[in-house]
């Protein structure tokens, strides 16, 4: 059976462009969600969630993160290929990878596809934009929190977050937290210290206990379906909550 999701790559529209996976809802338009990548690019998993989302009813682009240092990389999640991930991930930059996320929200947000929500009783309107993202991509959603004008966030296990704290005074939109409760990379106290920075703010925690990192990804041996399942359900309830 054909699927209803339209999806393909495109290039986004930027100072510097660069590429973008993109997944259409079977309506042809809805809110727009930024889907950031784990280390291994946006590979068939992170597509595939893409395409997921979108049959949920939103329209999604997952954009090329490591597109300055090799375009469209596609690993798998041991031996060689982790460690070419790793290498992809030291050899970021970080102000350029702030400036790719800005261009992305910029770009879904412009994208016609992108439905256009009445603002309470008044004739004015406004694109609405969410950003998920999975390990390193978690950390890449929770700086778009910080740094651009999205309206949700979603991280889930985001490694590092917990590193870039500073940043979390500036976060105005409602984000919602997912964690492995058994997390080699991201530790109890660590978790516990997001929590802290984030006290006051409109935000949700979720801890799954007896899951690993990586534990929403079916291609990865950390993967609990109970675990994800939970997870996604929430995640849809929290998108179409502040997205619809």
């Amino acid at each position: 059976m054909t699927s209803p999701v339209i999806a393909k790559w495109i290039q986004v529209e930027a100072a510097e462009p660069f590429d973008a996976y993109l997944a259409l809802p079977p309506a042809g338009s809805g809110p727009g969600l930024l889907l950031f990548q784990e280390i291994f690019g946006v590979n068939a998993h992170i597509r595939a969630v893409a395409e997921q989302y979108a049959l949920a009813g939103f329209v999604v682009m997952a954009p090329d993160v490591f597109w300055r240092q090799h375009k469209r990389v596609e690993l798998g999640y041991e031996g060689e290929d982790m460690q070419r991930a790793l290498a992809f991930t030291k050899g970021m930059d970080r102000e350029a990878l702030l400036r790719d996320i800005a261009s992305s929200v910029a770009a879904l947000r412009a994208r016609p596809e992108v439905a256009v929500h009445k603002v309470g009783d008044t004739s004015e309107s406004a694109p609405k934009v969410g950003a998920l993202g999975y390990c390193m991509g978690g950390r890449l959603a929770y700086l778009a929190a910080a740094t651009t004008d999205i309206d949700a966030a979603v991280p889930y296990y985001g490694g590092g977050i917990h590193d870039n704290l500073e940043r979390a005074a500036s976060i105005r939109c409602p984000v919602q937290f997912h964690y492995a409760g058994v997390d080699n990379n991201i530790p109890p106290e660590a978790v516990e210290k997001v929590r802290a920075a984030m006290a006051g703010k409109d935000t949700e925690f979720h801890v799954y206990a007896g899951a690993h990192h990586g534990f929403n990804c079916w291609a990865r041996a950390s993967y609990h379906a109970p675990s994800a399942a939970l997870a996604h359900g929430r995640t849809l309830q929290f998108l179409a909550q502040h997205l619809f």
